[in-house]
């Protein structure tokens, strides 16, 4: 193994632990309608959990307000009693063909709760890539220990696995800003 197959790897292990963080922060309300709300909905589906993004159309017509129309009417009542069992805070109102979701605006305590709760998210995914980082130095560090690289050509593996974590982290605190930012504006 090289220097540069480490360091290669490192990168995708890196987007990985993005890709992760953005996923989870999806999933945190923000004031606004969003259709990755219901990512988490599953519907008990003759006897099959099945997510709701597969058994039904969801919209966002307006800024307050998801819509869920399931494509086999004869779910609708499972629908929002799925909807309603995962706990987001919504109240559906079944009309008999569409389900309303209105999302309510958040009170200064709630997004208070949900900048902190994006904070300990960020925090964690910063140590995900750290600890990458860690594992791609100690292979960096065996590498010279059995003489497979010499002590330059580490320190220039160090030096680019350093300024891959530098970037990751700045990207995760890029994307904690925008969407704190998003949680604190009414």
């Amino acid at each position: 193994m090289s220097v540069d197959t480490v360091v290669k790897e490192t990168s995708p292990k890196m987007d990985a632990v993005i890709e992760d963080f953005k996923r989870k922060l999806s999933n945190v309300r923000t004031g606004r309608a969003t259709v990755g709300l219901l990512d988490t909905v599953h519907v008990d589906y003759y006897g099959t959990s099945t997510p709701l993004i597969q058994m039904a159309s969801v919209a966002v017509p307006e800024p307050q307000l998801i819509t869920v129309q399931p494509w086999d009417m004869s779910q609708l009542g499972a629908v929002e009693k799925a909807i309603i069992a995962a706990n987001l805070g919504l109240n559906p109102s079944n009309d008999g063909k569409v389900i309303r979701l209105p999302v309510p605006p958040l009170n200064e305590e709630r997004r208070k709760q949900l900048a902190k709760q994006v904070h300990e998210i960020a925090e964690d995914h910063r140590i995900a890539v750290r600890n990458v980082r860690h594992a791609s130095n100690d292979a960096l560090k065996k590498m010279l220990k059995e003489k497979e690289v010499s002590e330059d050509e580490e320190k220039r593996g160090l030096d680019e696995v350093q300024k891959l974590t530098n970037a990751f982290i700045a990207k995760i605190d890029e994307l904690t800003k925008n969407k704190e930012h998003e949680i604190m504006s009414v």
